[in-house]
């Protein structure tokens, strides 16, 4: 990765954006203060939501961070698709006393009006979700000293970051929690698609001369090391900082990590309309199967569902999300695990070099 880049964080280690509420300032503010890089979440947000935490955090740590932005969606969905969707679920807004969401109520997710904030008032970083900017808005963004960085599900994606002029790509494996950073999603992959992280930070590191940030279930140092040498220059993690005391996620999402009630994590459009991963609960194996490729539209629809479970504390009801690696997960203080990951890494440098020169490894 470019040293400038770099020097913003001493540990490769990049907290993932979490939207929903999960990814809030002291979270971010805990693992900027250890070393890492913390991002905030402005995905679902207003744009003055968006500021208010820009705000906070910097009332938190002087460190750099980042904050993470939706692309807009095109108009994909099949609106008689939702509507039967929508009747699907009548019975569940019976059950939790409650009405459907409208999901007409916006696609875009104030994109326009989030940006002009921050070329107005820039931040270290930006990253982006679910597409990829254009070049204009990538050298906008570089003129106020920011740094641009896109998710990409694929080589192909990949090549789409570069040509854009960001200064790196977030190679997201399908072993991550939460959404897939598709740029297009495609209704005849089912939601189920998706290649391994290892797999794809060797694809994009020869597709692209860009920087790599891997993402994608990783829980645990060894595993930072892992993607090291398989070419990317730092590790993501999302469900490993959910889990930490100063995460935003409700309880029963923390808990259900490693609940055995919760064994395994799939892709679904059940919450949104767009594959995500998810703890396998009753309403994605209820609705997974039938739900359509709208997104946000779904996401609207079930909105008020996935509240009112929180409130009722039906974790059965919620989108609990998750990476593969979610059992994994530590009750650690956030600026602690990174601790805890970086020697973690550390360790697993030090058994590859004996390894390499003949010793033992341990």
């Amino acid at each position: 990765m470019s040293s400038a880049l770099t020097d913003l964080f001493p540990h490769p280690i990049v907290q993932a954006p979490m939207a929903g509420g999960v990814s809030v300032p002291g979270l971010a503010a805990a693992v900027c203060e250890a070393g890492g890089l913390g991002f905030l979440a402005a995905g679902y947000k207003t744009a003055d939501g968006m500021y208010q935490e820009i705000k906070q955090l910097r009332g938190l740590t002087n460190r750099p961070f980042g904050v993470n932005l939706f692309m807009p969606q095109p108009e994909t969905a099949d609106p008689s698709a939702v509507g039967v969707y929508a009747h699907q679920l009548a019975g569940e807004a019976a059950w939790y006393e409650t009405e459907l969401g409208d999901p007409e109520c916006g696609r875009d997710d104030g994109y326009d009006a989030k940006l002009a904030v921050l070329l107005d008032d820039p931040v270290p970083v930006v990253s982006f979700h679910f597409g990829v900017p254009s070049r204009e808005v990538v050298d906008s963004l570089h003129r106020v000293g920011t740094f641009a960085l896109a998710a990409a599900t694929t080589a192909e994606e990949a090549r789409a970051v570069e040509r854009s002029g960001a200064d790196a790509v977030i190679a997201q494996g399908a072993e991550a929690g939460g959404h897939q950073g598709t740029h297009r999603d495609h209704p005849e992959t089912g939601g189920v698609a998706g290649t391994g992280l290892l797999s794809l930070v060797a694809q994009v590191r020869e597709a692209v001369s860009l920087p790599i940030v891997a993402a994608g279930g990783i829980m645990r140092g060894s595993q930072i090391a892992a993607v090291l040498a398989a070419g990317a220059s730092a590790a993501q993690l999302g469900t490993a900082f959910l889990a930490t005391p100063e995460s935003g996620a409700h309880a029963l999402h923390k808990d259900a990590l490693t609940n055995p009630l919760f064994v395994r994590t799939e892709l679904t459009r059940a919450f949104s309309g767009r594959p995500a991963r998810g703890l396998v609960n009753r309403f994605l194996r209820e609705h997974g199967p039938y739900a359509p490729a709208a997104y946000p539209e779904v996401h609207h629809l079930t909105a008020p569902l996935r509240k009112a479970a929180a409130k009722a504390g039906d974790a059965q009801g919620m989108a609990l999300w998750a990476g593969q690696g979610h059992r994994m997960a530590r009750d650690l203080p956030a600026g602690q695990l990174v601790e805890v990951l970086a020697a973690e890494l550390a360790a697993a440098g030090t058994a590859l070099s004996e390894y390499a020169t003949g010793g033992t490894g341990r």
